[in-house]
């Protein structure tokens, strides 16, 4: 009777009042004790609400029904259909929704709904897929800084392909604790890039000065990532670095004499295409010989065997047992001198390009020692 009521007044009744009339049936419905017939009954009515003409009653409906999980399905996905201002707060609250039906939003829909969908409380791994993969600009923008969204490792590396260039959206996933280390890379790769672009086209370095600064500000960065990744971002790391042509010698030997010998086990079993288990067995075993076709499999010029071979036996040597344990800078400059000191004055090809490189790393590490140095001491 109540509901027959309500539908014969909304015939005369001004917009602002069927607006606050809409949104007392609708809290009724969700939080009165009624039996079965007046729900039904309101139930419909909302329903033939959602053709009033007033946008305002139809946002007063969305407003009292976005937020709850007892609304009427079929109501919800039209409110969710309607007007923009309509429509975000069902996509942005709403817990009616299913993945799928998200998901078609974020393909067909506009840039509102996207950025609506984007800063849901909860947005699953497979939601955030597609707005990684779809989405405008400033919904992955949203997405990036919603802490309720579940944005896995495919997804981060499909924001850094689409949005890598632009500053605030490299800025935004850089700051994440949760960055996968490949991405990670690419992203500062990207940086390091259109820095040598800026310096060669404004003239301030030749190019090939400007695109050896930019290889070496690179490898920098992969030795400080290799350094906070677990042991199980490696393979994945390694895939990145040798999928973008990155994985060269020089900087394998690199990330070896700073002592992270999983990363280099990882390189050889990816390079050369032999089990991961096999090469670690033939690197902790000492098995020089087994390693050097392992090495030659990988594509490793034979310049380059003895390199690794002193920095391994260096490694050997500081093995966890000993009574002083030496920190990360003694170990890394004392398998840099032992891989140094294997190749004395030589200067031909690949060796020529490692000690250079090496001894460029040596120099770099000596720095940052004093810095270290310099730190504690005034800090005392």
């Amino acid at each position: 009777m109540i509901v027959q009521q309500f539908l014969r007044w909304i015939e005369t009744a001004p917009p602002h009042l069927r607006a606050e009339a809409t949104h007392a049936l609708a809290r009724a419905y969700l939080y009165s004790k009624i039996d079965d017939e007046t729900r039904s009954g309101m139930e419909a009515a909302m329903t033939v609400l959602l053709d009033d003409p007033a946008g305002e009653v139809r946002f007063s409906l969305a407003d009292a029904l976005g937020s709850h999980a007892d609304a009427p399905r079929h109501v919800i996905l039209a409110l969710a259909a309607d007007q923009p201002d309509i429509a975000e707060i069902v996509l942005t609250r709403s817990p009616v929704f299913v993945q799928s039906e998200l998901v078609e939003f974020i393909r067909s829909g506009s840039e509102r709904m996207q950025f609506a969908i984007a800063g849901r409380p909860w947005v699953s791994a497979a939601v955030s897929a597609a707005l990684g993969s779809k989405g405008e600009r400033v919904a992955c923008e949203r997405l990036l800084l919603n802490p309720g969204a579940d944005i896995d490792r495919f997804t981060m590396r499909k924001l850094a392909e689409r949005f890598g260039e632009e500053p605030a959206m490299r800025d935004l996933m850089l700051e994440r604790e949760d960055l996968p280390p490949e991405v990670r890379q690419a992203l500062v790769r990207q940086l390091c890039d259109r820095l040598g672009d800026l310096v060669t086209g404004k003239n301030w370095l030749s190019e090939d000065r400007a695109r050896n600064l930019v290889r070496e500000a690179s490898d920098r960065e992969v030795v400080a990532i290799v350094a906070e990744a677990g042991v199980d971002d490696l393979p994945m790391l390694v895939d990145h670095l040798r999928e973008s042509g990155q994985l060269t010698t020089a900087l394998i030997l690199r990330v070896l004499c700073t002592g992270h010998i999983q990363f280099f086990e990882a390189a050889l079993s990816a390079l050369s295409g032999t089990p991961l288990r096999r090469v670690e067995g033939l690197v902790r075993g000492g098995r020089t010989k087994a390693l050097q076709a392992i090495y030659a499999k990988a594509g490793i010029p034979a310049g380059a065997f003895d390199a690794f071979t002193a920095a391994l036996r260096a490694y050997s040597e500081s093995e966890p047992g000993d009574e002083e344990r030496e920190n990360s800078y003694q170990l890394t400059a004392r398998m840099t001198q032992s891989v140094l000191a294997r190749y004395g004055e030589m200067a031909d090809g690949e060796a020529d390009d490692l000690v250079r490189t090496l001894r460029r790393f040596a120099t770099d590490m000596a720095r940052d020692a004093a810095r270290d140095y310099a730190r504690m001491a005034t800090a005392a």
